[in-house]
């Protein structure tokens, strides 16, 4: 259990996924008890587990998180190093009394947490940790055995009507500390460092604008219109009916309690029941959110293992050139190549074509899970533990309440009822600009010298999907055990 300030004094408020001021639990408290000098420290134990998109993301971040500390009087300090040196090392420089910060539910942060406690303790000073990045924590929401929900459908019904918390309000300028720079230890930066700095390359993809301004503006527009056809539009990848948060709630530049607030809002506005319904669609997709983190919290292992077991090994196919063709968007399935040009060229894919790219790398490639999961680790700015991790299970089949073994989407169909136009494919796949959408729909069964005829500079299939599906059909039963 976390110590107890005993009176105010100096609180240092240790940011991560939380780069925001308002609706910070932790950042709030820190402010109630006595003055409050945030810190980020780049770890490159977590920094060895990150890519360009998100790291460019997360600097651009900071920077407007730093900007609005400075602009109230205060600072955000920043450091490079162990945690577990470094937050001693500063709480010992400025006589603070107690180190704060937000819960994270990974495995890997939880022990990170653990050892930064032990070394705040040996170093007799004070820390909590207050429970902040979704709105209700891993362990409050239980089945009737106490045991943490594995199908989704039960898990909605609770969170749905369970009691939400306000935003917390962000910290007065008159609570906030700025220590003079000879006060600080040598384990402090003096300014923010470059992608280069910390080891990283300039991004292949256009990465949006980070900070709690600009995901304000998100949710604001979405809130004031697409929300209301989201439940009837949000399959249909060319419409880009879906908020783009993602980002903004994977690192915390937006809170998950003024998102929900905003969401409730917009119900009250809205004009019959078929637009409540919409707004409620929205706020199941945060629950979503919500249910694969409490997996992970109670499973930690899922992140490298097979939730779901299966009596024999999956005999997946170890087939590089097949993996690189999917990577690069070269597969001769129009979709499924849009969705995968689209993740290099915005660090994002739609969440239906997400569904779409992952079913075809595990039933039609039956390549591992997990090399997809490595590869959107690598490319998403919104890249999430929990919820890449529950999503890549419920594609393969492999995880909690996922998508059974037998129901293989076909990406010719998918492609013809989500992107009838072939919008989305056209968009990034150039390719095909110039074919009608029959033609692109129906590529893969096209006669080779009718695609050589319509676009010979887009490839021709590399597997046969009707041949594929029965393989990975054959593939789970024997990982089954059925005879």
């Amino acid at each position: 259990m976390p110590h107890e300030s005993s009176e105010a004094g100096m609180q240092l408020h240790w940011h991560r996924r939380d780069l925001r001021a308002d609706d910070n639990r932790a950042l709030a408290a820190a402010a109630e008890d006595g003055p409050v000098c945030p810190v980020f420290v780049f770890d490159d134990a977590v920094l060895d587990h990150a890519s360009p998109p998100r790291v460019a993301f997360m600097l651009d971040a900071l920077l407007s998180l730093r900007t609005w500390y400075w602009e109230r009087g205060g600072d955000l300090l920043l450091a490079r190093g162990d945690p577990r040196e470094v937050l001693p090392a500063i709480a010992d420089a400025l006589d603070a009394e107690r180190v704060v910060w937000n819960k994270d539910y990974s495995g890997l942060a939880r022990e990170r947490d653990a050892a930064v406690r032990r070394a705040l303790d040996d170093a007799d000073v004070e820390r909590a940790s207050y429970h902040d990045a979704i709105i209700h924590e891993p362990g409050s929401i239980t089945t009737n055995e106490g045991d943490h929900y594995s199908v989704y459908t039960y898990f909605w019904k609770k969170w749905r009507d369970r009691a939400k918390d306000d935003p917390f309000p962000a910290p007065d300028a008159d609570a906030l500390a700025s220590p003079e720079p000879d006060d600080l230890p040598d384990v402090t930066l003096p300014s923010l460092p470059t992608l280069d700095d910390l080891g990283f390359e300039e991004p292949e993809a256009s990465i949006p604008e980070a900070g709690p301004e600009p995901a304000r503006d998100r949710l604001a527009d979405f809130c004031e219109g697409d929300i209301y056809r989201y439940e009837e539009r949000r399959d249909y990848p060319a419409d880009e009916c879906t908020s783009r948060l993602s980002a903004d709630l994977k690192w915390g530049t937006i809170g998950v309690r003024e998102v929900y607030d905003a969401t409730d809002d917009a119900k009250a506005f809205a004009d019959g029941e078929a637009e409540i319904e919409s707004v409620e669609e929205f706020q199941s997709q945060l629950a979503w959110r919500e249910f694969y983190a409490h997996v992970l919290n109670f499973n930690p292992e899922v992140v490298s293992e097979n939730f779901k077991d299966y009596e024999h090994e999956i005999e997946w196919r170890s087939d590089p050139e097949a993996l690189q063709a999917w990577k690069d968007g070269e597969t001769g399935y129009p979709i499924v190549d849009a969705g995968m040009r689209q993740l290099r060229e915005e660090g994002y894919v739609h969440n239906r074509v997400r569904m779409l790219v992952a079913a075809f790398l595990t039933k039609d490639l039956l390549v591992d899970w997990r090399e997809g999961y490595d590869w959107f680790r690598e490319k998403l700015v919104d890249h999430d533990t929990a919820n890449d991790n529950g999503g890549w299970q419920w594609a393969a089949s492999t995880g909690t309440d996922a998508q059974p073994y037998f129901r293989i989407f076909n990406p010719m169909t998918q492609g013809e009822r989500y992107d009838p136009d072939a919008e989305y494919v056209k968009r990034y796949v150039p390719e095909l600009r110039d074919a009608d959408p029959e033609q692109i729909h129906d590529w893969p069964e096209l006669a080779d010298a009718e695609r050589e005829r319509i676009a010979p500079d887009y490839p021709a299939p590399i597997v046969d999907h009707a041949e594929r599906r029965e393989l990975a059909i054959e593939t789970f039963e024997a990982a089954r055990g059925d005879d």
